[in-house]
């Protein structure tokens, strides 16, 4: 897809991954309607931007459908039709295990991490089918190739959402909408702390190893596959790593994590 002047919609766009991604895109002739939680995060992000009117700020609840419902006609209005929406927002659990985790923690993370890429590719398929040319990014997690302990209910919402995004390719092939799915592994970003979750340190709950990929190298990895119509794409060497050995044996690879991550767990 040529990214000039096409209208795309990022959610999470007010920190982190999201907002390199609305920066990126807007640095390649794209106007932008940021969506976050954080009302103070856009604004943060708009200012970073420079951009005036070709990036808008919709601070939405991606877990109200209603809200989300409303959002097409907004952004419309702001920018005329929408080519791409990039599903970045996404929130990790606490770090327990599954015993130990109250629902209302299991219910927060599918509501945010799958519930919201639900509403917002339901709200706006119907739009991007009648484009020329569109495009569907939704970002999952190497935690859903292998379990995290500790994460099991964080790696089960974006195995969905990798399931999810994978089935929408399936049916809009022979489509003018290109679907991909994005797998990152330990990015320095501050989705710890947004997501009320402490990790004695380590400020990403993704890894496998402390070794972390820069927000900016992560929005690089979503921009190109925006531009090449990939159906998958890793983020750092943890995720590609992974991927490969998750693929191979899935036994090695989920008692490696479990291994490599008991210092978190206890």
């Amino acid at each position: 897809m040529d990214i000039n002047g096409k209208v795309f919609v990022v959610t999470g766009a007010g920190n982190g991954i999201g907002r390199e991604v609305a920066l990126q895109l807007l640095a390649a002739g794209a106007s932008v309607a940021g969506v976050d939680l954080s009302e103070a995060g856009l604004t943060e992000t708009a200012a970073r931007a420079g951009a005036g009117s070709k990036f808008t700020s919709h601070a939405v609840n991606i877990t109200d459908r209603a809200a989300v419902e409303a959002l097409p006609a907004a952004v419309e209005a702001a920018h005329g039709a929408v080519d791409g929406i990039v599903n970045v927002a996404g929130v990790i659990q606490k770090f327990v295990k599954v015993i130990d985790l109250p629902y209302e923690e299991i219910e927060k993370v599918m509501n945010v991490n799958f519930w919201g890429v639900v509403h917002v590719c339901k709200a706006f398929l119907p739009a991007l089918v009648a484009r020329p040319e569109a495009a569907i990014v939704n970002v999952s997690s190497m935690g859903a190739l292998a379990p995290v302990p500790g994460q099991a209910v964080y790696g089960a919402s974006k195995a969905a959402v990798m399931l999810l995004t994978e089935a929408l390719y399936a049916e809009l092939l022979g489509s003018k909408v290109q679907v991909s799915v994005i797998f990152p592994g330990a990015i320095a970003t501050d989705i710890a702390s947004n997501s009320g979750v402490a990790l004695g340190g380590d400020t990403s709950a993704e890894s496998t190893t402390r070794k972390m990929t820069s927000a900016p190298d992560a929005g690089r990895v979503i921009i190109d596959a925006i531009r090449k119509g990939r159906f998958r794409a890793t983020i750092g060497s943890d995720a590609s790593g992974l991927d490969k050995l998750s693929r191979f044996s899935p036994k090695r690879a989920t008692e490696l994590i479990a291994k490599q991550m008991g210092d978190l767990l206890g």
